[in-house]
């Protein structure tokens, strides 16, 4: 008799081929605009819109990845400013959102069900929605050109979510353990930092990715509109920076734009291990 397993695992071959191609034709349609925007970035300017147009460039070179710092100086700074930026926003928020994700899956308290809902409401408005009464908020608070006004705005947007994630992986984790700790005399914040906090590590680390990326990514609304100085501008700004010229050097822009996604796939590269181990943790019963 077949085990149960070597049947739920056996394919026909043109399964696997109805598969394989599913696969190919999903990472076409997520891979082509990066490959596309790669290969602008090697063409020189009088193949872009040339006709009929020409996918693999003619002479390609990395001429417009030395150029690009030149077209807009400071171009390292932007980078810095939001490498900077999103790791400390990745910081605040898992200082923040530890403790409460722990609080709403551990604790029965009034009014949790209703405080997870407004967190969820939160997420559901644009930041441009909120401008106006945030820069009255940074503008009275002196925060305006520096960069906690980019910081407390991506703080207070990536709060939410993350407590959501965090609170999801810990309710996971068997309560025995919380009890076991209290009945050895433990306090609850020892219980947390010695017990819970090592079982949930992977779970923290894909709060920390995901914070990090979004952090990276929505800086440009804030920036633009919360700050007027270069010294703290981060690199969404340092991208626009090419739209406000005479003329838009394209394969300058997607150089650019390749250079300064370059960190945070750098951080993705190294802890892709931890993301993907925090998100397929409990996807098993053990």
């Amino acid at each position: 008799m077949k085990q149960p397993h070597l049947l739920i695992n056996r394919y026909k071959w043109y399964e696997i081929i109805g598969i394989y191609a599913g696969i190919l034709v999903f990472l076409t349609f997520v891979l082509a605009p990066f490959v596309e925007g790669f290969l602008v970035s090697l063409k020189p300017l009088s193949q872009l819109f040339s006709s009929p147009y020409r996918f693999i460039p003619e002479n390609g070179s990395f001429e417009a990845y030395r150029t690009m710092w030149i077209s807009v100086p400071g171009f390292a700074r932007y980078i810095f400013n939001s490498f900077f930026i999103s790791t400390v926003v990745t910081a605040v928020v898992l200082v923040l959102v530890i403790p409460a994700s722990y609080a709403f899956a551990r604790f029965d308290f009034k009014g949790a069900g209703l405080l997870l809902g407004a967190f969820l409401a939160v997420n559901m408005f644009s930041g441009a929605v909120l401008l106006i009464p945030l820069f009255r908020l940074m503008r009275s608070l002196g925060l305006l050109n520096t960069y906690f006004a980019i910081m407390v705005p991506g703080v207070a947007f990536l709060i939410p979510s993350a407590i959501w994630l965090l609170r999801t992986y810990m309710m996971r984790i068997p309560r025995e353990l919380d009890e076991a700790a209290f009945v050895d005399g433990a306090s609850h914040f020892y219980t947390l930092r010695r017990v819970i906090l090592p079982i949930a590590m992977p779970g923290i680390m894909v709060v920390a990715i995901t914070t990090f990326i979004g952090s990276y990514a929505q800086q440009f609304i804030f920036a633009l509109t919360f700050n007027s100085k270069t010294e703290y501008a981060p690199l969404p700004v340092g991208l626009f920076a090419y739209f406000v010229r005479q003329e838009v050097v394209w394969n300058e822009l997607m150089a650019a734009s390749f250079v300064g996604i370059a960190p945070a796939m750098i951080v993705i590269f190294f802890l892709q291990r931890y993301l993907v181990s925090g998100l397929t943790a409990g996807a098993v019963k053990q």
